[in-house]
């Protein structure tokens, strides 16, 4: 049985028909990213908390202190602590408590409150400009019922935080585009410029990205507070987000947008009608230094638009972010080089007539170096935000990277394939396109010249006439393209990218709004051990059971600041049931295995009942320090518990 390969025609027209479930099923992968993703987690996390999460404290503390991972923003409102009817009982000024490599901040509280189970509700943003929020309780002398719920709604989800993230999302794609687009015109198909559907595309990515820009801006009070709609009206909240880090790097892009139009102005405006009117090669080589100044000009705009997200997200915290920021610039530039010049590159396929082979070649290059810079620098921002291979399948951000980098795979296969079908485009079929292209061209100035054109009385018989030349137009720039069947094939390749593409932009941008990994092991790291970090109290909770009647218990024992030098050292004592527990006697000491030191013991005084101090507890060197707390409850019931605490 012999095979009929199918007419260009019908190859098209199939394609065509194929576009709108294409793009359906995008906006099913869309929509499934942006609900299933959480919201958006920070860099930034609570680390430790005075009084700790469900702790019972002897007498009312005189503050609430919050202790961080990374620096935050926090206002007087940021730390709220409610009585168990629901009222406020913090003062409502904000202490700012950082010190060297210690983030803290508290709230000071009236004094005089009753015993009851209290509230600590807070919210902040980290210095990646995520939202972040929490809520704990503590009592004070026994726990009792309250009427304050805790609030579900994390900062940054819900409805306003969808919204944020197709935002975002829109933003990221606008810049693609954007640069992209600017991009294969530049380096690829310098004709392009005077070309309409290249235009629209540039143009419209550029209305893209500032839209999105100024929906970024007005949702950003919501976003990082209420969670609600309205408070995009709040002007003293839109103020406040302008002195924000986030804020400056919003209307930073919006300067440098303004930027980007007048040199797309220049672009198809001046550099577009010299094109057209070249017609010899000195002409042309005219030309070159306007391009090379156009492309300079460019590059600058396009790496300082890169830099308003480089500066006030991922890149511009943790380690090394000297370096990161610059390789994040780079990133972005040679994601937006490639995804947005194939998307230039698909359009010019099924719009420009008879596009040459030549700059279908020169993409492929250009596309070539922009996945080396990709991979370069996309592996030293994975280990940054990783930190441990563990951290690559245990977080949720080494998952979606592993996702990301099987997307990035795929899209190289299908760049391959249409690598071997930019080969197949032979010389002749160039030069057949070519020469339909100039027919075609022709063919219409003079359809236009010789055709006088008149406009009907009735408004209904002009609008089906222009519908019938858009009509005439649309079936020549279908010949022209579909002069060569070889190149049918490269535009199925690449319409497979832009699709591939679209998914990994969704993917991208929701990496960027999910806590890194090395974060994310951190915390687990401190959660699951007592270890104390530098010039951060050491807070551990020990159990211990003499066996003897009313042997069980718990020893509360803190030792503040828990670094090297000297330490005050308190020990609580708890029954079963949570009361003060006045021992006989208890004992404490203190062993560095690792340098033979210790133990060094310590007896600390009675300052009342169930509560014993010591001040100046020396602890000479950093490192994994054993602390062992002898406990007696009776003459002959007694026992020792041991707990491994690091000072640093």
């Amino acid at each position: 049985m012999t095979a009929t390969a199918p007419a260009p025609s019908t190859v098209h027209a199939r394609a065509t028909a194929l576009l709108p479930r294409f793009a359906l099923v995008l906006a099913a992968l869309l929509a499934t990213l942006f609900t299933a993703a959480s919201p958006a987690s920070a860099h930034a996390a609570l680390t430790a908390s005075d009084p700790k999460d469900g702790a019972v404290v002897a007498t009312a503390p005189a503050q609430v202190t919050l202790s961080f991972s990374e620096q935050v923003a926090m206002g007087d409102d940021s730390i709220r602590v409610l009585d168990p009817q629901g009222k406020r009982v913090d003062t409502g000024e904000l202490r700012d408590m950082c010190s060297g490599n210690t983030i803290r901040y508290g709230t000071a509280l009236h004094s005089g409150l009753p015993n009851g189970t209290y509230t600590v509700a807070w919210q902040a943003v980290s210095a990646d400009s995520h939202p972040i929020s929490g809520a704990f309780t503590f009592s004070v002398g026994a726990p009792s019922a309250t009427a304050v719920t805790l609030p579900a709604r994390q900062a940054g989800g819900g409805p306003v935080g969808i919204a944020y993230g197709i935002a975002r999302y829109a933003a990221y794609t606008g810049f693609t585009v954007l640069v992209g687009g600017a991009a294969f015109i530049l380096l690829c198909l310098r004709r392009g410029a005077a070309e309409r559907p290249l235009q629209k595309l540039v143009v419209r990515a550029w209305v893209t990205l500032t839209a999105a820009t100024l929906a970024m801006l007005v949702l950003r009070t919501p976003y990082t507070g209420s969670g609600k709609f309205a408070d995009v009206f709040d002007l003293d909240g839109l103020k406040a987000v302008l002195d924000t880090k986030t804020g400056a790097s919003l209307i930073s892009r919006l300067l440098l947008l303004g930027a980007a139009a007048l040199f797309i102005a220049v672009l198809f405006g001046v550099y577009a009608r010299r094109l057209q009117g070249a017609t010899t090669a000195e002409e042309v080589k005219d030309t070159s230094d306007l391009t090379f100044g156009l492309g300079i000009g460019g590059a600058v705009v396009s790496g300082g638009i890169a830099a308003t997200w480089s500066l006030s997200e991922h890149a511009s915290t943790g380690i090394q972010p000297g370096i990161a920021m610059p390789a994040d610039i780079l990133h972005l530039l040679a994601v937006a080089t490639w995804l947005g010049g194939l998307a230039a590159l698909l359009l010019s396929l099924y719009k420009i007539p008879g596009i040459e082979r030549s700059a279908v070649r020169r993409f492929s290059r250009v596309a070539f170096v922009s996945v080396l810079v990709l991979v370069v620098t996309g592996v030293y921002q994975s280990w940054r935000q990783l930190g441990t291979w563990s951290a690559l399948t245990g977080t949720s951000y080494g998952r979606l990277l592993l996702l990301k980098v099987g997307l990035v795979t795929v899209l190289v296969g299908i760049a391959y394939v249409s690598r071997k079908w930019t080969a197949r485009l032979s010389e002749s079929t160039e030069s057949t396109a070519d020469v339909s292209r100039e027919t075609v061209t022709a063919a219409a100035d003079v359809s236009r010249e010789t055709s006088p054109v008149t406009v009907p009385a009735d408004p209904r018989r002009a609008a089906q006439l222009a519908r019938q030349r858009a009509a005439r137009e649309s079936a020549r720039e279908k010949r022209a393209r579909d002069a060569d069947p070889e190149r049918a094939g490269l535009r199925r390749s690449v319409l497979a990218e832009t699709g591939v593409a679209v998914a990994l932009l969704a993917v991208t941008t929701v990496l960027t709004s999910t806590e890194p990994g090395r974060t994310v092991e951190r915390e687990t790291t401190r959660g699951s051990a007592a270890t104390a970090v530098p010039d951060r109290a050491v807070k551990i909770t020990l159990p211990f059971d003499t066996g003897g009647r009313n042997g069980k218990g718990n020893v509360r024992l803190e030792l503040d600041p828990g670094r090297v030098g000297a330490n005050t050292l308190h020990l609580w004592a708890d029954s079963e049931d949570g009361k003060p527990l006045d021992l006989p006697e208890i004992k404490v000491s203190f062993t560095l295995p690792a340098k033979d030191i210790g133990p060094l013991p310590v007896l600390p005084d009675r300052s009342a009942p169930g509560h014993w101090t010591a001040s100046g507890v020396q602890l000479p060197l950093a490192g994994e320090w054993r602390i062992d707390v002898t406990v007696r409850t009776s003459d002959i019931d007694q026992t020792t518990v041991q707990k491994t605490v690091k000072i640093g």
